[in-house]
């Protein structure tokens, strides 16, 4: 049976561990979130996953399939005949027309 210090002990180890968890909890809410990238590639499902669609970061008709992209990317993208999202219209604010 362990002794009274022991106990003791124990007890001020585990109120220091879940002190240092509200601290870190606490740290961890204060973070703000990242901003969302300012240009999205919509890629299709399959092999190769070729791209389908620009979107600009903010758009709402985004899915899981979208990664980040540059400006330039974007504007590469829709160079090679990426279709722009009929939405959020990236080929215009990125100044690339059909």
């Amino acid at each position: 049976m362990p002794g009274k210090v022991q106990v003791r002990d124990l007890q001020r180890t585990r109120d220091w561990i879940a002190t240092e968890e509200q601290h870190q909890a606490l740290a961890t809410a204060r973070r703000p979130a990242p901003p969302p990238p300012e240009w999205l590639i919509e890629h299709g499902i399959g092999t190769g996953r070729p791209p389908v669609r620009v979107h600009a970061g903010n758009c709402w008709d985004t899915r899981t399939r979208c990664k980040p992209a540059t400006a330039d990317q974007a504007r590469r993208a829709l160079a090679e005949g990426v279709s722009a999202c009929p939405h959020c219209r990236p080929d215009t604010t990125l100044g690339v027309l059909e």
